[in-house]
């Protein structure tokens, strides 16, 4: 059966894909002319973002709302929220800032799937009222503090098995380090970075959400 996403003429899903990743580069370029995610008006900004989640084949993925502080204390344990590095009350209310945006723009993720740190499944739910946990997506342990290479592959497959799905887009929640190590960019607490596989099925970011 041949590939939803192939060319009608050619049977190419390779030629299919480098089209609409020229599509999206010239959104990108009219946004850079109005006002990109990165030096543009906040309202150009979330409006591109909004038009890339409509097309789908993408990924949003965020870290985490506002957590005070580094790192989890010495007595963390991941099953109980009491030892970890928590939501304060403002990043509380930026996640439901968050939830309340994708409302206001009528977009509903196909998924969503969050680290089990109870600070991005706390952002997750308050956002979108529920969330699947996901280990590829957890903070990273130890010395030094980067994400395996296991996970990083699960995370790349699951950006390729996303561009399959035109129309559609899943929501991550996760930590600053992972998406660091995926796709080489910093992130502040809440903003989220949309994702989608390249022609190579490499992560490239497409855009960024910042909701105030």
């Amino acid at each position: 059966m041949a590939s939803p996403l192939a060319n009608p003429q050619t049977g190419s899903t390779s030629f299919t894909r480098r089209r609409r990743l020229l599509q999206v580069g010239a959104l990108g370029a009219l946004a850079g002319a109005s006002g990109s995610p990165l030096l543009g008006s906040a309202q150009a900004a979330t409006d591109d973002v909004a038009a890339l989640l409509r097309r789908g084949g993408a990924v949003v993925a965020f870290r985490h709302a506002l957590a005070p502080g580094t790192f989890d204390p010495p007595n963390f344990k991941l099953g109980d929220c009491s030892t970890q590095r928590n939501l304060s009350a403002e990043g509380r209310e930026q996640a439901w800032r968050i939830g309340a945006w994708f409302a206001a723009q009528g977009l509903r993720p196909d998924s969503v799937r969050s680290s089990p740190w109870c600070r991005c499944m706390d952002t997750a739910t308050l956002a979108f009222g529920a969330a699947q946990a996901w280990p590829a997506l957890a903070s990273p342990v130890g010395s030094p503090e980067t994400t395996t290479a296991d996970r990083l592959a699960q995370l790349r497959a699951a950006l390729v098995q996303a561009w399959q799905q035109p129309g559609r887009f899943a929501v991550w929640v996760t930590h600053m380090f992972v998406l660091a190590d995926l796709v080489g960019v910093n992130t502040a607490s809440g903003e989220g970075l949309v994702l989608q596989a390249d022609a190579a099925d490499k992560p490239v970011v497409l855009g960024r959400l910042v909701v105030g």
